[in-house]
């Protein structure tokens, strides 16, 4: 059973490693539209060699960062904890094991959205504290909210 999981695993990773691999695709871009956020300007190659990249952009891309990783172990391990439940051929043992897999997956799930969200919301009030503008969060959605006039 343990070399069944062990090539299970295997091959999800390699099959999960093909899809990290970043596909370059840009849409036309307005270098001098100052609606676009910076982050999205220098993603793009609009950035001038003065324009350094904020500290809270470098913070959030690795937390994000992180956090996509992340997610990529969670599901494996619901797979593996579906695997298991499967294949326990009714072990009460087996089944309660599988069963905390999946829990625990989803509950990982679970604070990896909240950090995400948490991490978000917290460098966007603070760049809109360090502007004086009112602190809604930042983001594409904050601005669903609070549009701009």
């Amino acid at each position: 059973m343990k070399k069944f999981t062990t090539i299970i695993t295997s091959l999800i990773l390699m099959v999960f490693g093909l899809a990290l691999v970043p596909a370059n695709t840009h849409a036309a871009i307005n270098c001098s539209d100052n609606t676009i956020p910076p982050s999205v300007l220098r993603a793009n190659g609009c950035s001038s060699d003065d324009d350094e990249p904020e500290l809270s952009d470098i913070i959030v891309n690795i937390i994000n960062g992180a956090i996509g990783v992340l997610s990529v172990v969670i599901v494996i391990f619901i797979i593996v904890g579906g695997v298991n439940y499967m294949t326990s051929a009714g072990d009460p043992g087996k089944i309660e094991k599988a069963k905390k897999t999946i829990l625990y997956a989803v509950v990982g799930a679970i604070i990896c959205v909240l950090a995400f969200a948490i991490t978000n919301f917290v460098i966007g009030a603070l760049k809109n504290a360090d502007s004086g503008s009112e602190i809604d969060g930042g983001g594409p959605i904050s601005s669903v909210f609070y549009p701009e006039d």
